[in-house]
């Protein structure tokens, strides 16, 4: 028994540890948040970019000399500093995180040469002014550049490069690794339940034929996760030190629910610490099948979630049979 409780917590590990260990930066412009930027490995740097080497879909990060963090898309480049109309022009999205608020600056920078003279042109980074994005001419490689005002620096975004403790997080390994952690977990979980069922093959008959006089409206919540938390977290429940608390708490509830026979308070208390691993493998399940782009991030929390589901549920019965009662 312990050694199934140990394993679920490992499981239920694995599965955070794998969920934030996915990159907090996504490939989309959209997806990039203030703390990647702040987390990022890029290397940030007051050089000149020459706009000449800068692609259409090009992503800028940036940060300003009070430690506020930005990100820029680069729409559209226009590069002719010679010819007969000179000129350099840039489009662009961008947003810069100051204090839990988004500043969205100008979103194009245009120069071009009049009678040989290039006067720049200039967007603020912040709403104070402090910092500045500038394109200019540079005078020895007459080349288009972008310059950022003194104290601010800048990076260009290699999309999957953020890194996290050391760590590539679109290495293969690092994305492996806890996959194959998990499957072991659960291979091992399984194991020991496929080994407790000659032991309890009995008790369940027994209960199978005990619940079945009791009409067909048990709850179906309560008959899949039944044989789980009865057999590998009731045990633990009962061992436990404030068992006269939470035994004083859910009596009533599960009586005003008409629950008194399908289970004691001792046994949802054993469900709540169930639906702690149920509730991220309950996510997981339904993000494959669904085939969703939910946030694989969200798991570690489907735990919490999963351990107040069933007062949630238990609320419901109750409101369900006391409008029962009333018809």
């Amino acid at each position: 028994m312990k050694s199934f409780f140990l394993l679920s917590i490992l499981a239920s590990f694995l599965l955070s540890t794998s969920a934030w260990s996915q990159s907090s930066c996504g490939e989309e412009f959209k997806d990039i948040s203030a703390s990647c930027i702040a987390n990022s490995n890029n290397k940030f740097a007051a050089q000149p970019i020459p706009i000449g080497k800068l692609l259409n879909d090009t992503i800028l990060l940036y940060k300003t000399p009070g430690g506020e963090f930005g990100k820029m898309h680069i729409l559209t480049v226009i590069n002719k500093p010679k010819g007969e109309k000179p000129e350099c022009t840039v489009f662009m999205d961008a947003v810069t995180y100051s204090d839990g608020t988004a500043f969205i600056p100008n979103s194009s920078l245009s120069i071009s040469a009049s009678k040989n003279h290039w006067l720049r042109d200039r967007i603020y980074l912040d709403r104070e002014g402090l910092s500045a994005l500038e394109l200019d001419i540079d005078k020895k490689t007459e080349q288009c550049v972008l310059v950022l005002t003194q104290g601010a620096e800048i990076a260009v975004y290699k999309k999957g490069s953020n890194e996290k403790k050391g760590f590539k997080e679109d290495s293969p390994a690092l994305f492996w690794a806890p996959l194959v952690l998990i499957f072991v977990a659960i291979f091992i979980i399984v194991r020991v339940f496929m080994e407790d069922q000659d032991k309890y093959k009995t008790q369940e008959a027994l209960e199978e034929a005990e619940n079945s006089t009791k009409g067909k409206d048990q709850a179906l919540f309560l008959k899949i996760t039944k044989p789980f938390y009865k057999r590998y977290f009731l045990p633990i429940v009962q061992g436990s030190k404030n068992k006269q608390g939470f035994r004083n708490k859910y009596r009533q509830k599960i009586a005003n629910a008409g629950l008194t026979k399908d289970m004691s308070p001792d046994e949802f208390m054993a469900l709540k610490f169930l639906m702690i691993i149920g509730g991220p493998f309950a996510f997981l399940a339904a993000r494959w099948i669904m085939e969703a782009t939910w946030p694989i991030s969200l798991t570690p929390v489907m735990g919490i979630v999963g351990y107040f589901y069933p007062d949630v549920w238990l609320d419901g019965m109750i409101k369900r049979r006391a409008d029962m009662v009333l018809r």
